[in-house]
C-alpha cells in the first residue's frame, strides 16, 4: 500500500523539528571527534577521488535518465487524452503528432479494455507492448515481466557502489563503507519491489479527467533514479568527509602507530647515518681535511676583522634590538631542527598513553 504525500508532510512536519537539531549536533560531534584523536584533516587522496567520480557519474546519469528526452513515452499525457478514449481515437491523435511503431501496434490491440490501460499505467508501454505470456486476467504476470527492468537500476548502482567502495578503486578508505552500502542498496530495491507490487492500480478507474489520472510507473521511474542518485551523492560525501579526516575517522591501531614510530625511527637514523658518512669521509681525506681546516680559519678571521668595524657593531646591535625578533629566530631553529631529529612524542598520538 503506498503512503500518501499528506502523511508523509505531516510527518515530516511533526518529527522535523524535533530531529533536525538533533541531526545538527551529531554531526558537529562526528566532524569534531578527529581533533581529540590526534587526527589532522589532509587533502582529498586519488583512490578516493576516483571513487567519489564514479560514484558522481553515476549519479549524472541517473539524473539524466529522468529528463523527457530519456523517458518512456506516455499516450495518454502526449495526446491530452482521458483513460476511457476510444482506441481508434487515441491512437489516430498520436499518428498526427508521430510515425507510429510496432510497440504502439501492440498496445493498440491490447488495449481494448480498462484493465490493460491501468496495467499500463503501473507497468509503463514496455511490460504492456512486449510481454508474450501475460494477460489482463492474471495481472501478477505483468509484474514478474517487469520486475527484471524494475531490479536492472538497482543492481547497476550496487555493482558501481561496491565497485567505488573496493579496497581496489578507493584504497583503504572504501571498504569501510562497503557494507553500508551494500545494505542500503538491498532495502532500497526491496521498498521499490514492494510498492510497484501492493500499489492499487483499480484507484485509476475512477479518474475521469486526465490530470485525475495517476500516472505510478513514471512517478515511480522518477523517485527510482532520483532515490539512487540521490544515494550515490551521500555515498560520495560519505568518502570525502572520511578519507580527509573530516568526519567518521577510526583512531589508528596501536600495531599502526607502533609502525609508523619505527618507520620515523629509521629515516631519521638514516638520515644521521648519512651524515655521519660525509663527515667521516672529510675527515678521512687529507684535502679535505685541510680545505676545510684552511675554510674555518679564514672564516674566523674574516669575521673578527668585520666585527671590528664599528658601523658594524652599530648596525648587528640596531638590528638586534629593533629589526630582528629573536623570538621568531628561535622558533625557525627549532622548527629546522624538528625537521631533522623529530621529536618522539610528536611522532606518538596522546591517545596511545
Amino acid at each position: 500500500m503506498a503512503i500518501p504525500w499528506g502523511t508523509i508532510k505531516s510527518l515530516l512536519i511533526f518529527f522535523g523539528p524535533i530531529l533536525l537539531p538533533k541531526a545538527i549536533s551529531y554531526y558537529r560531534s562526528v566532524r569534531n571527534s578527529p581533533r581529540p584523536a590526534g587526527v589532522t584533516i589532509q587533502p582529498l587522496p586519488t583512490p578516493a577521488l576516483r571513487a567519489i567520480s564514479i560514484l558522481v557519474t553515476n549519479a549524472i546519469i541517473l539524473i539524466v535518465q529522468i529528463l523527457p528526452a530519456f523517458s518512456p513515452e506516455n499516450v495518454f499525457a502526449r495526446t491530452q487524452s482521458r483513460l476511457q478514449i476510444p482506441v481508434d481515437v487515441l491512437f489516430n491523435r498520436l499518428a498526427s503528432l508521430r510515425p507510429l511503431t510496432s510497440d504502439d501496434e501492440a498496445l493498440r490491440s491490447r488495449f481494448v479494455n480498462l484493465e490493460s490501460r491501468l496495467l499500463y499505467l503501473q507497468f509503463g508501454p514496455e511490460v504492456l507492448a512486449r510481454c508474450p505470456f501475460c494477460n489482463a486476467e492474471d495481472t501478477r504476470s505483468y509484474f514478474y515481466y517487469a520486475l527484471p527492468a524494475l531490479l536492472a537500476p538497482h543492481l547497476t548502482n550496487l555493482v558501481l557502489g561496491s565497485l567505488a567502495t573496493s579496497s581496489l578503486v578507493a584504497g583503504p578508505h572504501g571498504p569501510k563503507w562497503r557494507v553500508t552500502t551494500a545494505v542500503t542498496c538491498f532495502l532500497v530495491a526491496a521498498l521499490d519491489v514492494y510498492l510497484a507490487s501492493s500499489y492499487n492500480y483499480q484507484a485509476n478507474a475512477r479518474a475521469l479527467r486526465l490530470s485525475d489520472i495517476d500516472a505510478f510507473f513514471w512517478t515511480a521511474r522518477t523517485i527510482r533514479y532520483l532515490g539512487l542518485a540521490a544515494l550515490d551523492v551521500v555515498l560520495a560525501t560519505l568518502l570525502f568527509l572520511s578519507s580527509t579526516n573530516r568526519a567518521f575517522v577510526s583512531p589508528e591501531t596501536p600495531a599502526a602507530r607502533v609502525d609508523a614510530v619505527t618507520r620515523q625511527l629509521a629515516a631519521t637514523k638514516s638520515r644521521l647515518a648519512a651524515v655521519g658518512i660525509v663527515k667521516n669521509a672529510a675527515v678521512r681525506d687529507e684535502e679535505l681535511r685541510t680545505r676545510a681546516a684552511a675554510y674555518w680559519q679564514h672564516e674566523g678571521r674574516l669575521m673578527r676583522e668585520v666585527m671590528e668595524d664599528r658601523e658594524v657593531v652599530e648596525g648587528v646591535n640596531d638590528a638586534l634590538q629593533n629589526r630582528i625578533d629573536i623570538q621568531d629566530i628561535t622558533r625557525d631553529a627549532d622548527a629546522y631542527a624538528l625537521n631533522v631529529l623529530p621529536r618522539m612524542e610528536a611522532m606518538v598520538p596522546e591517545t596511545m598513553v
